[in-house]
């Protein structure tokens, strides 16, 4: 939906009605993710995508209907086994649409919920796609977290007050993560229960990625954070090499002792679940005490270090003589990256991108033409990296 709001954001300020249809669902080899979506304006325009071009043009002519009636739709597709170029996914995958109509009056929330992801203050949209009762269908919930009261709590409602508090707490849950899924409940939100879908749509704040040492690599590393996603900070002791024209791509450049940057964004709660760390410098002084603290860290994404074997092998006796314990030290992923056979800073660094979407979905690095069966994996997200002495490039510099 991200993608498409500043469109769907202009039409509902214009009045107008927009047919939204919206990834709920996807199994085996669908080709965008939940949360993906396509519009079809008041005017026939059709903008976003739910497949990549598989069945769009089933969903634009569904995404009409529903504009003209105004009754929410739950559409299935997938692949069809008489004719793979009928309306269904030839790549084998299966995806739930749930399309719907927006307007000022379905959705008077929509500009609330857009100053917030404008401003990077987390908020989830909980939409009951699956109901014994039509008159359910289509109703939403804001969430945003507990102490934020920048627009109130949460605003809207499902249907009732029991539906609206299970929710709840379980769109808080997902927002801290990231997470944008489908959850089953009860008719009137009872845990144990079927026969109600609700979708929540989580819009966190760009996860982070911290990038220590000011070199040649790191300005790799960084355009390829940005190119994923991530809001991007390279940092470095050094002033003379820690300037925003060697990293066009960082969003912001800080000047400091690594571990003492670390420390105080770990103080201030700006490091959670998402985070990832690249730490490349391969020099003790700087390397050993912002590992130590991003070791010890509770929550953390990724922790990778460059160097050789032989710097890899030094690091860890230092990192021990410091204390870190071996269930630490196995969180680093040292050499970092994937085994690509990189040279380059630009092919490194697409190694560790390799390697931080590997640990996010679950993937083995392996080559998809060497495997059978999905090519897509469904993991629950990033988790912290276990070292992958025997799989990583080892041949960065000492």
């Amino acid at each position: 939906m991200r993608e498409v709001l500043p469109e769907l954001l202009r039409w509902w300020r214009a009045g107008a009605t927009v047919g939204v249809g919206t990834v709920v669902g996807t199994w085996r080899s669908a080709p965008r993710p939940a949360g993906a979506a396509m519009l079809v304006g008041p005017g026939g325009e059709a903008v976003g995508s739910v497949s990549g071009g598989c069945v769009e043009g089933a969903v634009y002519e569904l995404a009409q209907s529903v504009v003209a009636d105004g009754t929410p739709v739950l559409q299935r597709y997938g692949v069809s086994d008489d004719d793979a170029y009928a309306v269904g996914l030839t790549c084998g995958g299966i995806l739930d649409v749930f399309v719907e109509r927006v307007s000022r009056e379905s959705f008077p929330e929509l500009d609330e919920v857009a100053r917030d992801i404008e401003a990077g203050r987390p908020v989830a949209v909980a939409t009951v796609i699956e109901h014994p009762d039509p008159a359910w269908l289509g109703r939403r919930l804001i969430v945003r977290p507990e102490q934020d009261s920048s627009a109130g709590a949460s605003t809207g409602s499902l249907g009732s007050p029991r539906a609206d508090d299970a929710v709840t707490d379980d769109a808080r849950g997902m927002l801290a993560s990231g997470r944008t899924e489908t959850l089953t409940y009860g008719p009137d939100g009872e845990r144990r229960g079927e026969g109600m879908r609700v979708f929540v749509s989580s819009f966190a704040p760009k996860p982070r990625m911290l990038v220590f040492g000011a070199i040649d690599f790191a300005a790799a590393v960084a355009h390829q954070g940005h190119f994923l996603g991530f809001h991007v900070t390279v940092c470095d002791a050094r002033p003379v090499f820690a300037t925003t024209s060697r990293f066009p791509s960082a969003d912001e450049v800080v000047v400091t002792w690594p571990h003492r940057y670390l420390e105080a964004e770990r103080d201030a709660g700006r490091i959670d679940a998402r985070t990832v760390i690249c730490v490349l410098t391969h020099d003790p002084k700087f390397d050993v005490p912002v590992l130590e603290v991003a070791l010890r860290l509770p929550e953390v994404a990724y922790v990778g270090a460059m160097g050789s074997r032989r710097t890899h092998d030094d690091r860890l006796a230092r990192l021990r003589e410091a204390g870190l314990t071996e269930v630490e030290l196995a969180r680093l992923s040292s050499p970092v990256g994937l085994d690509l056979g990189a040279r380059t800073p630009e092919e490194t660094a697409v190694s560790i991108a390799a390697e931080i979407i590997a640990l996010q979905w679950g993937g083995r690095g392996e080559r998809l033409g060497h495997r059978e069966g999905p090519i897509h994996h469904h993991a629950p997200g990033l988790v912290a990296a276990t070292s992958r002495s025997e799989e990583a490039t080892g041949n960065h510099p000492d």
